[in-house]
């Protein structure tokens, strides 16, 4: 008998009473951990207990005494915190946002932002690293900017792993579990108090859903639970962990994303027009909103279809196949076989959607090809990463050249009133007022950096540096004491680290291509720079591996042992059980943070952007974010970009690299003091860096961006498509039909450019051209040249698109289009004919297979 479907539950709350009802208010609104008053505010409530629960003030207000609560009222200090800390909460929620003043007319945008974690703080464990960190930083900065969004994930028991290392350094795994009802969320009701749930089919099971909802600040975030007694066993763990089990599992937590999700915000009501998927995890969505209007309107697939790609947008953050989604059919078919059937597709025709060539039925269902395919706008999350996602997927558009391929990149930023220390805050509110709090993208307010007297900005570093040094020292004395070391051994961790030397920070999911080993390639070498008395030196290393990364695991040994060994004792630390806490006392402490990934395999990175606000320099690869912030005098880069075939060698020549820039720049720019025991220097480096960096690496701007350049253009997009009973959408895919059966006829007949041989610069060169087209009307096309500089294969290079002009028909289907070209640039120079179809409303519509060149 299962006795725990007897018992009667009920859940307990604290009882705040008229007054210190703010506090919990306050408590289940994240807004608060980006608020140093806030933060301070529930430090007070008991520092001891603030550290245990992982500074988190649900369960503080659960754990503390009715008695303990009630003398706070008699606190006149805290109570006038807490008074101050509301009326700024509730001027926040009040306020005129940014899209409020510049977006005005665009009320009935509703944005949707789904992602597989979200790193919003330590006190709720639903991340595992970068994704997720940077869709905790994109929610709290729409929030900031008032952006009319809702966040849509899942709600793990058990989140990703804590992380400790036994006494050999092995990283060793724990899963305790969350008490949802101790946690900043609270579960979606319906107007009987019963949870709202959704319902999906998995592989012939019903499974049930219920929503959870976690403020953040104005933006709402929805989380999917399947830990609910209506399951079976194997579909409660669906939502047990982040990224645990096997391929099955993570296809079903993938459909309860993607087809759940979009069923969790129906059910609340909220039917959004712009749907961001960040990665292809949430890819599924787009089948459920075609569903939905097919069955709205009675429309077959590709009508709704095309309505609901207008208001798609994808980002990935990939730049390697290998670390993509891919299932195959068979699994596929279980999951998926009666949903994709109900939307009146085959099976080949499903699975050609997450095909490159839907016809090879060798090739595995891709996730990222799916969303590519059914969204109007993808992105990668850095310049480079957008140029490398262009050349990864190229084959989708085989017609197209490189820079034509319709994947573009906005750049990742960070949240910077979570990820700035308190001092720094002071620092720059003295300096250059308040404004840059609320709009960090203003690069005028940062050049008042340079106002600021070097002895306050190294004093204000100090007292950071000061702070992770005895948070080091505290984790350290943690750790020994878990493993069973002697008392000597757990008074000696006092001893570690100098709060006065430089400090190296090295922390990141430890995976091999991020080489986090690479600094040990020469240990006489690093001994030599670590063991200099005069001129000390000290690593602070933090990080996890997968659980299964079997080689990321001995990465982080090796390293350990290399903390504990005579050479680097004192010297080098790691961390354990990285977590957001961990993460701010690093990168608002550390001098220098180092970045090791090979080139190009670092999609963007952010860690390095928050010590860059918090007057950290990075040292790093070229690669991800580092190219685009990068001056030469902000921080170091290692190499300048090249790229080996013999990843050994890349080894050998980056880690001399680095010992050079330690020994050669680094440390004498550290170290080189006036009477005063200022380092002027490095300090001119830090106001170079604040100034560069801090106005373009902002989720402010990344966010402004994405609603600029994809959630209103989709939004007006699918406004136009939706309108009228869908009407146009309707029309699209009736046109597109048309186009696909008539495109065989659609040829260049004929090119000429007068006497082309060569011209001199500034001339202008006529083209006039014949194109076949059929029965497609001229106006239905697109006629233009592709034209730029050759590169020594002959193939043009940054090319540009120049339109030409109807000319008149020459019967039997032929039109002449004519325009000119007027090159910019000395040098070998070609060009091309391209058509494509145009439509009458929508203008210019690329479609694989609807492209002709000549």
């Amino acid at each position: 008998m299962d006795f725990t479907r007897s018992i009667h539950r009920f859940t307990v709350l604290p009882t705040l009473s008229g007054e210190l009802a703010p506090l919990q208010k306050l408590a289940y609104n994240l807004w608060w951990t980006w608020d140093p008053e806030g933060v301070e505010l529930f430090k007070r409530l008991d520092i001891d207990l603030w550290q245990q629960t992982r500074h988190n003030p649900v369960e503080m207000l659960g754990i503390l005494q009715q008695t303990t609560l009630e003398k706070l009222v008699a606190d006149e200090g805290f109570m006038a915190q807490l008074t101050r800390v509301d009326e700024k909460f509730r001027d926040y929620m009040g306020a005129r946002t940014w899209f409020d003043r510049t977006c005005n007319g665009e009320k009935r945008m509703i944005a949707a932002y789904f992602s597989m974690e979200f790193g919003l703080h330590e006190s709720l464990p639903t991340y595992s690293g970068g994704l997720g960190i940077l869709a905790g930083d994109h929610l709290k900065s729409a929030s900031d900017l008032g952006i009319p969004l809702v966040g849509v994930g899942l709600l793990y028991r058990q989140g990703y792993f804590r992380q400790y290392l036994n006494i050999e350094g092995w990283q060793q795994e724990l899963y305790p579990e969350n008490d949802f009802y101790n946690l900043p969320l609270r579960l979606e009701r319906d107007e009987s108090g019963e949870p709202v749930a959704v319902l999906l089919d998995m592989a012939g099971r019903t499974v049930t859903a219920h929503i959870w909802r976690v403020q953040v600040g104005r933006v709402p975030l929805y989380l999917l639970d399947t830990n609910v007694d209506e399951n079976a066993p194997e579909d409660r763990e669906i939502t047990a962990q982040l990224y645990g089990g096997d391929q099955e599992m993570r296809i079903r937590q993938e459909i309860l994303l993607g087809v759940g999700g979009i069923r969790a915000l129906h059910q609340l009501g909220i039917d959004p027009n712009v749907c961001h998927m960040n990665e292809g995890h949430a890819a599924f969505l787009a089948l459920e909103r075609t569903r939905l209007l097919m069955e709205e309107h009675g429309l077959r697939f590709t009508e709704a279809m095309e309505a609901v790609r207008a208001g798609n947008i994808f980002t990935t953050h990939t730049p390697v196949d290998a670390g993509i989604d891919h299932f195959p059919p068979d699994l596929l078919e279980r999951y998926l076989g009666r949903y994709y059937r109900s939307l009146g597709l085959s099976r080949e025709e499903f699975l050609g959607l997450g095909r490159i060539n839907p016809r090879n039925p060798h090739e595995m269902f891709c996730m990222a090809v799916l969303a590519l395919k059914l969204a109007h706008h993808a992105n990668g999350v850095s310049q480079l990463h957008g140029e490398v996602s262009r050349r990864m997927w190229k084959n989708l558009w085989p017609e197209l050249p490189d820079e034509h391929i319709p994947i573009t990149s906005v750049t990742n930023g960070v949240h910077t009133k979570t990820w700035f220390s308190t001092e720094m805050v002071s620092l720059l509110t003295r300096y250059l007022g308040f404004r840059w709090r609320d709009d960090p993208t203003d690069p005028v307010l940062w050049k008042r950096v340079a106002n600021i007297p070097d002895s306050e900005l190294w004093r204000t570093h100090e007292r950071c540096r000061e702070r992770l040094v005895l948070f080091a020292r505290r984790r350290l004395k943690d750790h020994l004491r878990q493993v069973g070391a002697t008392s000597k051994e757990i008074a000696a961790a006092e001893e570690v680290l100098d709060p006065e030397a430089l400090t190296i920070g090295f922390a990141r999911r430890f995976a091999t291509y991020k080489r986090g080993t690479l600094l040990f390639r020469d240990l006489a070498r690093l001994e030599k720079i670590l063991g200099n008395s005069e001129r000390p030196v000290q690593i602070i290393f933090a990080g996890k591996a997968h659980p299964h990364d079997v080689e990321g695991k001995e990465l982080i040994r090796e390293i350990f042992q290399h903390s504990i060994g005579e050479r680097f004792r004192g010297k080098i630390v790691f961390i354990e059980d990285y977590d957001m806490a961990v993460a701010r006392h690093l990168v608002q402490g550390v001098d220098v943070w180092l970045n090791t990934p090979r080139r190009p395999l670092e999609a963007s990175g952010t860690s390095g952007m928050k010590v860059a606000f918090n007057g950290g320099l990075n040292m790093s690869v070229l690669d991800g974010w580092w190219p685009e912030g990068y001056r030469g005098n902000n921080g170091w880069a290692i190499g300048k970009g090249e790229v080996y075939d013999d990843v050994d060698y890349q080894n050998e020549v980056e880690s001399r690299a680095i010992y050079d820039l330690l020994e050669k720049e680094i440390i004498p720019l550290f170290y080189d003091r006036g009477a005063d025991d200022i380092p002027r220097g490095w300090l001119s480096c830090i106001k170079a860096s604040l100034q560069t960096l801090c106005p373009v690496f902002s989720t402010e701007r990344m966010v402004r961006e994405y609603t600029q350049l994809f959630y209103l253009p989709a939004y007006r997009q699918w406004e136009k498509l939706s309108g009228d009973r869908l009407s146009l959408a309707v029309d699209l895919a009736r046109w597109k039909g048309e186009m696909h059966q008539g495109w065989s006829q659609v040829r260049v007949t004929r090119l000429d450019a007068g006497a082309t041989a060569e011209v001199p610069l500034g001339a202008v060169i006529p083209v006039t051209t014949e194109v076949s087209l059929g029965d497609i009307p001229p106006d239905q096309v697109t006629v233009e040249l592709y034209c730029g500089v050759l590169d020594s294969r002959g193939n043009i290079v940054g090319g540009e698109l120049l339109l030409l002009s109807h000319g008149g028909a020459a019967g039997d289907g032929l039109h002449r289009f004519a325009g000119e070209i007027e090159p910019r640039f000395c040098g070998r120079h070609g060009f091309m004919v391209r058509v494509m179809p145009r439509h009458p409303e929508l203008g210019p519509v690329y479609e694989q297979g609807l492209l002709a060149w000549g």
